[in-house]
């Protein structure tokens, strides 16, 4: 695939993030004659027909268009008509609306990465929670055809879908536009940490997706998005930055979704739930987020166990004058230095995007002269929290 770049220096900053090098990307017109299976094209916004896509002899050669539009193209694509059989869509909106009912008789509500918290009603790890729910439901659902063409497009087989609906109550906000899991996830000054080619790696690692459990009218603020923003290399160390924002606002497509349609997209794209202005739509997506199978270590690693035996050595080197970069060394040998998967019911994020990894706890204790056995205790607290 082919990620446009500014450059290719090793490492990329913020004086990368040139607003007409951004525009001489993104202001362009996807022309329909190089997607040929697309229906349409409307706004740089590549819409198709399910029925004619599923029923296309060459299975592979749609998936290799599939992932030219995502890679090269605007970045998104629509699937009208995903789910033909809104009975399953229902019943899978009734399985959403009865966790959602329980979260609130629990007394606990899920906040949101990029909303206000309370402007929506989310059930995280909604896979997970369906399933146990209503296995049959589940069942039904996920049999769908085109997560399957689309993910496994994007990503090869063995790859792992998580689900998290988002309700959208009426008058309830727009999202600030971003981009998404893993270094949207993550501060200007954590993503600058990563090199540039892991900058062009993460978005092939995870596919974005949504579908519309019921019709969104644009008034209800279906997602808002910004065809080919994913081609700009510095995105994820640009878009918090307020003339990016500003230009999103401005130039920003929207479209109507009905029940059943399906939305994927490349996760580098910048985009943002819209405002509900209605009165009556309670604007419901049950997000899928899919995720590589590459993404995992080839060994099982009890980090939790290496980081308690390995911590009181780090104090005594601490005491002996080791400096912090002698010690974060071996840190980042130890302790998991990324902060998911988790559980966000239980390890929401704090002060950020995401919550302390084990990387995070040991450089604190160490900051703050805990004893071994407060940080055990401390990151057996946080594996807690994590577990489903």
């Amino acid at each position: 695939m082919s990620f446009t770049a500014v450059h290719r220096r090793a490492w990329l900053s913020e004086q990368d993030c040139d607003l007409g090098s951004f525009r001489a990307l993104v202001e362009r017109t996807a022309d329909p004659a190089d997607y040929p299976y697309a229906s349409a094209v409307e706004r740089n916004v590549l819409l198709y027909d399910t029925g004619r896509v599923l029923g296309a002899k060459n299975r592979r050669e749609v998936q290799e268009e599939l992932v030219r539009a995502l890679a090269e193209g605007p970045g998104v694509v629509v699937f009208r008509g995903a789910f033909p059989d809104h009975a399953v869509v229902d019943r899978f909106t009734e399985v959403f609306d009865s966790l959602i009912r329980e979260q609130y008789a629990a007394g606990t509500t899920a906040g949101d990465h990029f909303a206000k918290p309370g402007a929506n009603e989310r059930v995280w790890n909604a896979l997970e929670k369906a399933a146990l729910y209503d296995p049959a439901a589940f069942a039904d659902y996920y049999a769908n055809p085109v997560i399957a063409l689309a993910s496994e497009a994007w990503l090869g087989p063995g790859y792992q879908v998580t689900s998290q609906v988002n309700v959208v109550n009426p008058g309830g906000l727009a999202q600030t536009a971003h981009r998404d899991y893993h270094l949207g996830f993550l501060s200007d000054e954590a993503a600058a940490a990563y090199p540039a080619h892991v900058h062009r790696l993460s978005p092939v690692l995870t596919l974005q997706g949504a579908v519309a459990h019921c019709d969104m009218p644009v008034e209800s603020g279906p997602t808002l998005y910004l065809p080919f923003s994913q081609l700009f290399e510095p995105g994820y160390l640009a878009w918090r930055r307020p003339e990016f924002q500003a230009y999103f606002k401005e130039h920003h497509v929207q479209l109507p979704l009905a029940k059943g349609d399906a939305v994927f997209f490349n996760p580098a794209l910048f985009h943002a739930a819209g405002t509900n202005r209605t009165t009556d739509v309670r604007r419901t997506a049950n997000l899928l987020q899919v995720s590589s199978a590459f993404g995992r270590a080839m060994e099982t690693v009890d980090r939790e166990a290496v980081s308690n035996a390995v911590y009181p050595a780090l104090l005594r080197r601490k005491a002996e004058g080791a400096d912090a970069e002698w010690l974060d060394h071996v840190i980042a040998a130890s302790a998991e230095g990324y902060p998911f998967p988790t559980n966000l019911d239980s390890d929401p994020p704090v002060d950020g995007l995401a919550p302390p990894s084990q990387a995070d706890l040991v450089r604190r204790a160490l900051a703050e002269g805990w004893t071994p056995r407060t940080l055990r205790d401390e990151l057996r607290a946080g594996a807690d929290r994590r577990t489903s």
